[in-house]
């Protein structure tokens, strides 16, 4: 005898894989360094056009909202919607800034949604120091996901790739002529 078609999940609701009960908490931190000064570093976190280069949802550019409101008891909103194959997800990311220290350390606390269900929930330390030749970062960030997909190991590598997917970002923004590739060698 054939399965029931599975029934299409309300909006908010967890997704059918996802694990209920306790809560999954860990940290980690990632640690960059820059050839550029700390400030450049950390005027692409404050600056909304710098911010924009590098800070951004998976999806398509069309579908995309972004605000930032840097200053402490300001956030940041982005949302976006995430297409693959015939799957379709809203992202939504919240954050507001607990602690800024020009040039030195951001403190923030966000949420990320996804189908309008708060997955997970983080307290991350931004922290920049002076490191020759420029400046180093290092992010360190405490989450608790309240929705876990099966036994969570798939959320937190997820987690972890897209913060150094994101970071990337920062690097390319900070310092774009460090990621050009190198042009070809023509000769007349």
């Amino acid at each position: 005898m054939d399965a029931p078609p599975a029934a299409e999940a309300e909006p908010g609701s967890p997704p059918a894989d996802a694990a209920s009960g306790a809560v999954l908490h860990g940290s980690f931190r990632v640690t960059l360094g820059f050839s550029v000064p700390r400030a450049a570093v950390f005027r692409a976190f404050a600056e909304p056009s710098l911010r924009a280069r590098w800070f951004r949802l998976p999806g398509r550019g069309a579908t995309a909202e972004h605000e930032l409101d840097f200053r402490v008891g300001g956030g940041e909103t982005a949302r976006n919607v995430f297409v693959s194959g015939d799957v379709e997800e809203r992202l939504e990311y919240r954050s507001r800034f607990l602690d800024i220290v020009a040039d030195e350390r951001i403190v923030l606390s966000y949420e990320a949604r996804v189908n309008d269900v708060r997955r997970w929930i983080s307290l991350v330390t931004v922290e920049l120091a002076d490191q020759a030749p420029g400046s180093a970062l290092s992010w360190t960030e405490s989450y608790a996901y309240l929705v876990v997909t099966g036994d969570g190991a798939q959320d937190v590598a997820h987690l972890k790739g897209g913060t150094r997917l994101v970071l990337n970002g920062l690097s390319v923004a900070v310092e774009p002529d460090r990621y050009r590739s190198p042009r070809p060698i023509t000769e007349p």
